[in-house]
């Protein structure tokens, strides 16, 4: 008992010796929670690390869903989809009485998706479908590469595939297996060279060209027309893409056709040219380098257009090859359309000339004038084409017999600005305004231009020489053609055209205001050239045909032929005009000739 109470006073004490030292308490305190604290430090710097992380990622991702949700989204969607384009059916071209110049036929290309070029086996792909396709690895990566990397919608690397070309890829499926074959449409000529430079050809968009037309919808693999009507009236004959919307899984097999918008088929044209008048018109030039012209007088309709030589445009739905291109360029410069390209227009200007001194005044229709072997002016000799001089005449008789020193004196008497400005009058020195894009505006020169060119003033020379059609003055088939058509039509400028419209082309003629006089003494010397001139040669035995020769001197090469014509004589339907590019020849004797087959192949 004494045992037990004194065990209870001694825990007595030690307890009332701890209450009354609290400062050793706070010490023990103190230094249990050091101790506490130095241990728990490590996982308080792992708690706010990983806050951190967590707020940067959760930042990223507000970021990624707030503000660039949208785009990822489309790329995410661009994954599981694609869109098959579907290309619009080219309008067809028809001639006025609606016989097919230009058409489609169906055929086969081939098509990959941009993102193809992520694979590990692009490098192996790309050489062996450049192989197929015959052409260069560098040519299918610049078409693959037109489009963004993400695009859903297909491009397409090749064209009018032949059935070889399809069993290749087949066969390559194990290599190939992202491309994609489908039907799709050729442009076709069915009459091959017949009218190549007014059709003109159609062949795929380059990189540069695409540049320029993508913001109006061209893409990559897109057929344009390059030349001709296909260029001139390609807004008119593209139509409009469609295509099909297509769900696919991420072996990329399609599961389900989301949307299809139809393409819309380009318009088809109706042109003025008369198939069987080109054919005739193609066939009298031959194969003589040089154009020949038909056009209606009232309305500037032309009815044929030929230039040789030609080409076929068919070859440009194929692929060329070096070969091909070779053959073709081997021709002397087939692509160039020489209707409607400047020459020396020689003595069928001096209509112009003969227009200028009658309005002017100066020289009215009555006047005579004297003629000469040569005519000296301003240090030169212009010389008459026969040597001698016809004696003296009026303008009826030296426009049959193409004198060069009676117009010499005309151009002379009116002077340079006048003969400029008439020259001007008859749409000479600028376009036309036919729809073709090729379309030189030939040369009418002045003060400033031989001021920039040669640093010297225009001079009574020049402008002689400008009155018979040669010096610095340039004119082309088309261009003499509408010259014709003014006396022919009553003095009216036209507007030549291709598409079959007359009524709005006769309301855009351009009323010269000449005198009456005017008219009728040209129409006379017209008629008195194929009655009793230089254009026997295109008279034809029942329809009175008037009409101009010319001969253009073209050094160093042989000289150029030209014959312009209209008829009938008192009521004119349609003027022809041929060129024969240094034929050596007369213009009476190379170039009426072919007008007459026109001509016969017109009223037959």
């Amino acid at each position: 008992m004494e045992l037990v109470n004194f065990r209870l006073k001694a825990k007595s004490l030690t307890l009332k010796k701890s209450v009354t030292n609290p400062s050793s308490v706070s010490r023990r305190n103190e230094e249990k929670l050091l101790t506490v604290g130095q241990k728990d430090q490590p996982i308080m710097i792992l708690i706010l690390i990983s806050l951190f992380f967590f707020g940067a990622i959760a930042t990223r991702l507000a970021y990624l869903q707030l503000v660039q949700g949208e785009e990822y989204a489309q790329k995410a969607n661009s994954n599981r989809t694609k869109i098959v384009p579907q290309a619009p059916v080219r309008g067809n071209l028809f001639d006025r009485k609606g016989r097919v110049l230009a058409t489609t036929r169906l055929s086969h290309s081939a098509y990959l998706l941009p993102r193809v070029q992520i694979q590990e086996n692009w490098p192996e792909i790309k050489e062996t479908l450049a192989s197929i396709l015959k052409m260069s690895p560098e040519e299918l990566q610049t078409k693959i590469s037109a489009e963004n990397f993400d695009t859903p919608t297909l491009v397409k690397i090749g064209h009018n595939l032949t059935p070889g070309q399809i069993t290749a890829i087949e066969e390559n499926r194990h290599i190939l297996a992202d491309v994609e074959i489908n039907i799709d449409t050729v442009r076709m000529y069915p009459h091959n060279r017949l009218g190549s430079h007014v059709l003109g050809y159609t062949r795929e968009i380059d990189p540069q060209e695409l540049e320029k037309l993508r913001p109006e919808g061209y893409r990559m693999g897109d057929v344009i027309g390059k030349m001709g009507v296909e260029a001139g009236l390609e807004s008119q004959l593209r139509g409009e893409w469609g295509g099909i919307l297509l769900e696919t899984d991420g072996a990329g097999k399609v599961v389900r056709k989301m949307g299809v918008q139809e393409a819309k088929a380009g318009k088809d044209i109706t042109l003025g040219l008369d198939l069987d008048l080109q054919r005739v018109a193609e066939q009298a030039l031959g194969d003589r380098q040089g154009a020949v012209v038909a056009l209606d007088p009232r309305d500037g309709q032309v009815l044929a257009m030929v230039s040789y030589p030609r080409f076929d445009p068919n070859i440009f739905s194929g692929n060329i090859t070096d070969e091909i291109w070779r053959e073709v360029q081997g021709q002397g410069n087939p692509f160039i359309n020489r209707a409607i390209m400047g020459f020396p227009p020689a003595s069928t200007f001096k209509i112009v000339t003969a227009a200028a001194g009658m309005e002017t005044e100066k020289f009215p229709p009555n006047t005579v004038l004297p003629t000469y072997a040569y005519l000296r002016v301003a240090g030169m000799a212009l010389g008459e084409w026969n040597r001698a001089g016809f004696g003296p005449m009026n303008y009826i008789r030296s426009m049959a017999w193409s004198s060069n020193t009676f117009y010499g004196q005309i151009g002379r008497g009116v002077g340079g600005e006048n003969l400029i400005q008439w020259s001007r009058n008859f749409g000479f020195g600028s376009k036309t305004g036919i729809e073709l894009q090729e379309e030189t505006p030939g040369l009418i020169a002045d003060n400033q231009w031989k001021q920039r060119r040669f640093n010297t003033d225009w001079n009574q020379g020049d402008t002689i020489n400008m009155s018979i059609g040669q010096g610095f003055t340039l004119a082309t088939p088309l261009q003499v053609a509408m010259m014709f058509a003014v006396p022919a039509n009553g003095g009216y400028r036209v507007v030549p055209h291709l598409q079959h419209d007359p009524q709005t082309y006769i309301e855009k003629r351009h009323n010269l205001n000449m005198k009456p006089e005017t008219i009728s003494t040209l129409r006379q010397g017209l008629r008195a050239v194929v009655t009793s001139g230089t254009g026997g040669r295109s008279a034809l035995p029942n329809v009175p045909v008037a009409g101009k020769s010319g001969t253009a001197e073209a050094p160093p090469g042989k000289s150029h032929a030209w014959f312009g014509a209209y008829a009938p004589y008192d009521n004119p339907s349609i003027v022809v005009v041929a060129f024969v590019e240094h034929s050596g020849g007369g213009g009476g004797a190379t170039a009426a000739p072919i007008v007459q087959e026109v001509l016969e192949q017109y009223f037959r």
